[in-house]
């Protein structure tokens, strides 16, 4: 909702919701059924609202994506091509050309977002590290205003609801609303000659809630569970991007959100690239933040979760010992949140961050209030009024006893033709961010902070530009 806000579309987003303003984002774990005995609170991310300029949003994504559309008619720089599909893609030191239908087109650069069987990326021969979990999954969408009221019922207001059966190895029965009311969708593993034809849905959907109830069934479908990702993002002038890049099970929306940080990332790179001021590595630092990031989104959340209740499910058994498993269920209910509160996709390891010493980029960290190098700014103690103030270029965001430092920094950036200014906060302000000076790149990440001494401030420019290295 940050970028959504950058983009100038955030009000557009929060109107368009299907569900009820306010209404939580947050979920329920249950164990064996949903009218099991075991069930707790679970993934509630609105807890960690306090670290964004935004709070979350929950939005279809084919209204988020006409939303889009509509915002990239509107911009005079861009022209939308429908219908046209790529063929065939050649690059050299000056341009790609894309082979179309309809046509050639000819560009500086080319950024491949055409999905996990991406023609962009195999046709620049970059590769794929993949994990197969072997699994075949059914896709239901589906109505029912009687679920609705079951689960409202029992539960209160919930939006997702995760079921852990003891019969499939960690893999979920994940059912999720689309509105308050009677729309529905639902993830679980089937059996491999499972087929539209064949399939008893209904049943399954029975045994998850532990009850039955009317529905009216939209769609079925079936994917295959496994990740991907590219092994680079980038081959000379062609990029890729969103699923081209990575791929994996669609729990969370860790897939739509990552490739919103994608393009956020790539989009100012690519800008200062084509107006002269990026460094000759600024580019190569796309695959250097991004990629681990999504590889630690894959192991350390998405394959994470299936391997602790894959061994939750084979260390206790209610039937088996019912003290021993309400205490183990205790301590998993305590830890409900933990995928939230540790969610912190940051570039800690970048090429063009600098500090903290040995820092590694990953999706795993501790949401904070303080400034740190390589995440993103937090808002002040003032509140969000600061992120309007950002805009699309380099700030500094400076104390009242930063005047000398931020005078060398304004040197050299007119020095580079760097774009810059500076935003001057109140003691208050930036003493809740824990340092005095802050510089925070076009993408409202923290590329370097200091809190006074001497500053080499040409090192300090040149490195988050790409400049060097």
């Amino acid at each position: 909702m940050e970028h959504f806000r950058f983009w100038g579309i955030e009000q557009e987003i929060r109107t368009s919701r299907v569900m009820p303003a306010g209404y939580p984002a947050g979920g329920i774990n249950a164990y064996d059924n949903l009218m099991s005995d075991f069930a707790h609170p679970w993934f509630r991310r609105g807890e960690v609202d306090q670290y964004y300029f935004a709070s979350n949003e929950r939005l279809p994504q084919y209204l988020t994506e006409q939303i889009l559309r509509d915002r990239a008619d509107r911009l005079p720089t861009v022209e939308v091509i429908y219908g046209s599909e790529a063929e065939a893609i050649d690059q050299d030191d000056e341009a790609v050309r894309i082979e179309t239908g309809s046509g050639e087109i000819s560009a500086d650069y080319v950024v491949g977002c055409d999905g996990s069987h991406s023609v962009v990326r195999e046709a620049v021969g970059i590769s794929e590290t993949r994990r197969d979990h072997d699994r075949k999954m059914v896709l239901l969408v589906f109505r029912s205003q009687q679920l609705h009221r079951v689960l409202e019922d029992r539960f209160g207001e919930a939006s997702f609801f995760n079921v852990l059966h003891p019969g499939l190895e960690g893999y979920w029965r994940f059912l999720g609303r689309v509105d308050v009311g009677q729309g529905w969708f639902f993830h679980a593993p089937v059996p491999v000659e499972a087929t539209v034809e064949r399939l008893d849905y209904t049943t399954i959907l029975h045994e998850t809630v532990g009850d039955r109830f009317e529905l009216e069934l939209d769609y079925i479908g079936f994917w295959d569970l496994r990740v991907a990702f590219a092994d680079t993002y980038g081959q000379g002038r062609v990029l890729i991007a969103g699923d081209a890049a990575h791929s994996h099970p669609p729990y969370g929306g860790y897939g739509i959100n990552t490739g919103f940080e994608d393009a956020r990332n790539l989009g100012w790179k690519l800008a200062a690239i084509l107006q002269g001021w990026g460094g000759s590595s600024l580019l190569g630092s796309y695959t250097d933040e991004r990629r681990p990031v999504f590889a630690s989104t894959a192991a350390d959340f998405i394959e994470a979760f299936i391997e602790n209740d894959r061994e939750f499910i084979q260390k206790y058994d209610p039937r088996d010992d019912l003290a021993k498993f309400s205490d183990a269920w205790e301590r998993r209910r305590r830890g409900s949140n933990l995928g939230v509160s540790v969610f912190d996709p940051h570039y800690e390891g970048s090429p063009i961050v600098l500090g903290p010493e040995g820092g590694i980029s990953s999706a795993v960290g501790t949401h904070s209030l303080e400034a740190r190098a390589g995440h993103r700014l937090p808002p002040p103690a003032s509140g969000p009024g600061l992120f309007e103030s950002l805009g699309q270029d380099w700030t500094i965001v400076a104390g009242p006893r930063s005047a000398d430092m931020v005078s060398e920094l304004d040197i050299v950036a007119r020095r580079l033709d760097l774009p810059v200014k500076v935003l001057q906060l109140e003691e208050d302000d930036i003493s809740g961010y824990g340092t005095e000076l802050m510089l925070v790149r076009p993408d409202h990440y923290v590329s370097w902070v200091a809190d006074g001494g001497d500053i080499d401030a040409s090192s300090v420019l040149e490195m988050s530009t790409g400049r060097v290295g």
